[in-house]
């Protein structure tokens, strides 16, 4: 048996402009751009990468930018929310940061032990910060636009919303190994091997909640963490012998990856934690510059020409933010 997932590697998201995406990531959250890619998928469309100094895992939250999409609908079978950690003091000067921004965000809530401050960023997707009572060892990117001592540290946790809780939570605890550590009415989170920040996802049981639509605005799913290649390859056959649908495992240049979906619908995925963003870019460099994996490279001028210009904002730059659209209707 593999050892359990020591929390959450990356969350990806889908957004609609990508310079909006950079302005608000980069200059509103203070994270860095540590990767401009592509989509391996389909390479006319941006795979643009958030995070910590290095783009350590459980630092990152990346965006597919679909110029064209459609607003989505957060409901069940989706991770509806996406947490960040900040330090505990922090939360009343990012509500007058972002309000400045023109951010939409709702009043700090107290949840358990952590006060949380909701954020829609300018796609919809809603964005918590989370302060708590313990330490996150986890350091601020000290070069971003947000003051250290108030900066994120890293992803928090995830917010999965299901119709029903209990198949999710036979996958969670039964075959990946995590924990049932807090249980508040229909809220339920669980805890990877890592505990705390970054190693925690909140299943919310919502029987009457409609079914998300996956657009822009929603998360497309969320990557637990493996050590190696060997534990992930270990990872895959323990899926298949509990008859879950998983895919051979995908090079994507920056680790390999396994995806399936858990019983609620939600697209997982477990990531190696090497090689890193460093293994195209040296680390001063992280993001500055369009990086393609070797297999298209020969394709290089045809994918530049079908991405959008892209710039990243100075620290003095002016910025504001519209409100979202409105979210996809049934």
């Amino acid at each position: 048996m593999p050892s359990t997932p020591t929390g959450l590697h990356h969350v990806t998201a889908i957004a609609t402009d990508p310079q909006r995406n950079v302005d608000f990531y980069r200059t509103a959250l203070g994270l860095r751009l540590v990767k401009r890619t592509v989509n391996f998928d389909a390479p006319d469309t941006y795979h643009l990468c958030f995070g910590g100094e290095s783009g350590q895992p459980g630092t990152l939250i990346t965006f597919f930018p679909w110029p064209n999409a459609p607003r989505g609908r957060r409901g069940a079978g989706q991770t509806t929310s996406v947490a960040f950690s900040v330090p505990q003091h922090s939360l009343g000067w990012w509500q007058r940061h972002l309000d400045g921004l023109d951010v939409e965000t709702g009043s700090p809530s107290a949840r358990s032990e952590e006060e949380a401050l909701r954020v829609t960023d300018p796609d919809g997707l809603l964005i918590e910060l989370v302060g708590h009572p313990w330490a996150d060892s986890r350091g601020p990117w000290e070069n971003g636009t947000i003051p250290p001592e108030y900066a994120i540290r890293g992803l928090h946790s995830v917010t999965v919303t299901e119709i029903g809780h209990e198949h999710t939570a036979e996958l969670l605890t039964g075959t990946l190994g995590f924990r049932l550590v807090e249980e508040d009415g229909s809220r339920f989170r669980f805890a990877a091997a890592g505990e705390g920040s970054g190693a925690m996802v909140d299943v919310r049981c919502s029987p009457e909640a409609p079914l998300g639509v996956v657009a822009a605005g929603t998360v497309h799913h969320i990557a637990w963490r493996s050590a190696d290649d060997a534990e992930q390859r270990q990872w895959r056959e323990v899926l298949l012998d509990s008859g879950v649908d998983v895919t051979p495992v995908l090079d994507r240049h920056y680790f390999r990856s396994i995806y399936f979906r858990e019983p609620g619908g939600v697209l997982f995925e477990i990531a190696t934690d090497p090689p890193g963003f460093t293994v195209d870019e040296p680390l001063p460099e992280l993001g500055t510059a369009l990086k393609l994996p070797p297999w298209l490279e020969p394709s290089r001028a045809e994918i530049e020409r079908s991405l959008p210009a892209l710039r990243v904002p100075g620290p003095d730059e002016e910025i504001t933010f519209t409100p979202p659209p409105a979210e996809e209707t049934p």
